[in-house]
Formats: structure tokens, C-alpha cells, sequence
């Protein structure tokens, strides 16, 4: 029976947002009863997967993190052709008005610039600058802050990432400076602007980080909590809240990566556990136990883009009958088998989800964040707000 956790915390409470409409302001819908849901919203979805923006379930979140921002030729902040997402954000704002909507710079693919521009004073004052210039004073009602997704700073990103051992140091730097400039903005426009971070959650990428340092320049920190493992490779979890009996990498999960920022003196109020969207496939499995910890050769036959997300799951290979369920008490996490194709999914449902929410609540975290929003068909969303 799933179970989901219902937080002391009151409702999110409705902020005032400035409208350009003289209509009345609409009656607050009730925001959710964990201290903080965070939905990413991957922008390239709105017409890959057919991602609604109107259609975002607000009500079961404190804030939307638009993916993603990122960083031109100059070091200064920029964005791709938003179109009309900015506006159907704003939109989306006005008719929920407990709702923060924040732009997320960098991501996996748009992170090669980041080390130049933390470099030195002037880069760091320029980007920062240019941050606050373009999504806070040109987009005026829309972004209620900024988060910043370095992935990662001196080593761990993707191939031809400009990466160095002072990084560490200057990633720092770097959030020190748009902490000043959000301050002072917000001085100006009486209110407050957030700073985050999306961390990762393998102990040698915290390690590049100076987390003691940086955790209180921020109002909160998402940690990415997911992709532990993927495929092709030996066939492990996603996302696991504990580790499985006989994990080989029993330091990659959930509650290890937790423990990990506590120790490093992060507040608990601060931390928020990442809950996944989506799922790994794995392809030529053997059939021995399971599929579990067993050598993965290739990608599943028939594995698309955007195949593991929840909501595609749910229509194809959790309603076919080759796909056997099993559930792992120990990490809390789901996976899927298919003998006769030798296919093995790791992914994440409601009552892991629920699990994972239950977590947050045990252990007094500040909230769930997701990624992304346009991986579910709203069963995971439920989970998440106890319904």
C-alpha cells in the first residue's frame, strides 16, 4: 500500500506579484504541504514532448526552474529564443500567485563556459551583471531568482569542458558575487531574490565544491540525487534511497549523498533531495537475478529519446506483459525485467517517489526537486503531494 507523508508544514503562504492587468487578483490556490517542491521545467519539452507550461501543476508546487539559461561567447548570461514560455510562465504566476519562478543557467551541456567566467573579478562581475540585467530587470515579473547549475567545476562534465583545480575556489567566488548583486537588486525593488545551486551527488564532485562555504550564500540547494548509474555498464539503480544488498557502490545514493552535505554543515532546511522523472535503460541483461547487478552490453532495442520518462513508461513497457516488476526493500526503488530481450529498467513510481518523500519528512530536508516536469503523467506529482 503506498503511503505518502503529510508535513508539518502550513501551506505555502501567497505572495504578492505585480500584474499588469487591473483585474482583481485571483484567489490564491493552496500551495504544497512539503516546505518546497521544485519542478524543472526542460524548455526544449514545450515542443519535443508536448510540454504545456498552462497546464504545469502549480498548485503542488513552491517553484519552477526554467532550463536553461546559458552563457555567450563574452561571458555574459543569455538565453535561446524563449518564444512565447516566458509569457505562459508570467501567466502561470498570476493565476497562482504562492508560485517562484527562478532561470536555471548552465545544465549538463551548457556548462563548458562556466570556469571562465569564474575566473577572475571582472568575469565574475560581468556575468553576474549581465544575469541580473537580462532575466531579473529585462523579464520584470517573471524570475524570481537564479540558480545555478555548474555541472561540474574542476573535473566531471561533459568532454571539451574548460575545466581547473581552481574552480573549487572560484565557484565560490563566483555565487559570492551574484549574492551581492541579487541583494542589491532586491534592496532596490523591496524584495528578496533567490540563489541556488544544482549540486551533484557523487562524492567526488562534492568534493570539488567548497560546501561549507557556499551554503550560506544560498537559499537552497538541489541536489541531484539521480543518475548514479545508467547505461550501458553493470545494472544498478537511478536513484536509490538506500543501498541494495551487495550494491558494489554502496556511497551512490540517496540518504549517503545526504549525509554527505549534513556532515559538511549544510543546514537540513537547506538540502533538497532530487527525485527523478524518469528511468535507465539497460540492454542485453542476462538472466540472473533479475537482471540485477548483471553486465548491461548496449541500449534496450527500441529505446528512443525520452524513452525512460515516467509518463512513457507507464503506456509501453509497464503495461507489457514481457516486463516483470520487482521491488528492492532496501534501496526503495522499483525495476523492471524483460527476460526474452534481455532489457532491464531502472526508474522511479509512486511508491518510491513516496518513499523518497517520506525521507525528507524523517529527516527534516527542505523540500523535493524534480527533474523534469514533463517526464510524468501526474501519478508522480500525486505521490508527491499526498494525494
Amino acid at each position: 500500500m503506498r503511503t505518502s507523508l503529510r508535513f508539518a508544514a502550513v501551506p505555502v503562504a501567497a505572495i504578492s506579484l505585480a500584474c499588469t492587468s487591473s483585474a482583481p487578483a485571483p484567489t490564491p490556490e493552496p500551495g504544497p504541504i512539503v516546505p518546497r517542491v521544485v519542478g524543472y521545467l526542460a524548455s526544449w519539452g514545450v515542443n519535443s514532448k508536448g510540454t504545456r507550461i498552462a497546464e504545469l501543476p502549480a498548485r503542488d508546487l513552491t517553484h519552477i526552474f526554467y532550463a536553461f539559461g546559458g552563457i555567450r561567447d563574452d561571458g555574459r548570461a543569455g538565453v535561446d529564443n524563449p518564444g512565447t514560455n516566458f509569457d505562459e510562465l508570467a501567466r502561470l504566476k498570476a493565476r497562482n500567485p504562492h508560485l517562484k519562478v527562478a532561470i536555471s543557467i548552465g545544465g549538463w551541456t551548457g556548462s563548458g563556459k562556466f570556469s571562465n567566467v569564474a575566473l577572475t573579478d571582472s568575469s565574475r562581475r560581468l556575468f553576474a551583471q549581465s544575469a541580473i540585467d537580462l532575466f531579473i530587470r529585462q523579464h520584470s515579473g517573471v524570475f524570481d531568482g537564479i540558480d545555478i547549475d555548474w555541472e561540474f567545476p574542476v573535473a566531471g562534465g561533459m568532454e571539451g569542458n574548460v575545466e581547473r583545480p581552481v574552480d573549487r575556489e572560484n565557484f565560490t567566488l563566483l555565487l559570492a558575487e551574484l549574492r551581492r548583486r541579487l541583494d542589491a537588486e532586491g534592496a532596490r525593488d523591496q524584495r528578496h531574490y533567490e540563489l541556488t545551486i544544482a549540486a551533484s551527488a557523487r562524492p567526488q564532485e562534492i568534493a570539488n565544491v567548497e560546501v561549507s562555504r557556499i551554503a550560506p550564500l544560498l537559499d537552497f540547494i538541489n541536489v541531484m540525487t539521480y543518475d548514479y548509474h545508467s547505461g550501458p555498464g553493470t545494472t544498478n539503480f537511478n536513484a536509490p534511497l538506500y543501498a541494495a544488498n551487495g550494491d558494489p557502490t554502496p556511497q551512490l545514493n540517496v540518504d549517503a549523498t545526504m549525509r554527505a552535505f549534513l556532515d559538511a554543515g549544510v543546514a537540513p532546511g537547506k538540502l533538497l533531495v532530487g527525485v527523478p522523472f524518469y528511468g535507465h535503460g539497460f540492454g542485453g541483461v542476462p538472466n540472473i537475478n533479475d537482471g540485477l547487478f548483471q553486465r548491461g552490453t548496449r541500449t534496450p532495442v527500441g529505446w528512443k529519446e525520452g524513452g525512460g520518462d515516467w509518463r512513457v513508461l507507464a503506456q509501453t513497457r509497464l503495461r507489457d506483459p514481457h516486463y516483470v516488476r520487482h521491488w528492492d526493500a532496501n534501496a526503495q526503488v522499483p525495476w523492471l525485467y524483460d527476460s526474452t530481450s534481455g532489457t532491464w529498467v531502472s526508474y522511479d513510481d509512486p511508491q518510491s517517489v513516496a518513499a523518497k518523500v517520506r525521507y525528507v519528512g524523517e529527516h527534516q530536508l527542505g523540500g523535493v526537486v524534480i527533474w523534469e516536469l514533463g517526464g510524468d503523467d501526474g501519478a508522480l506529482m500525486r505521490a508527491i503531494a499526498g494525494r
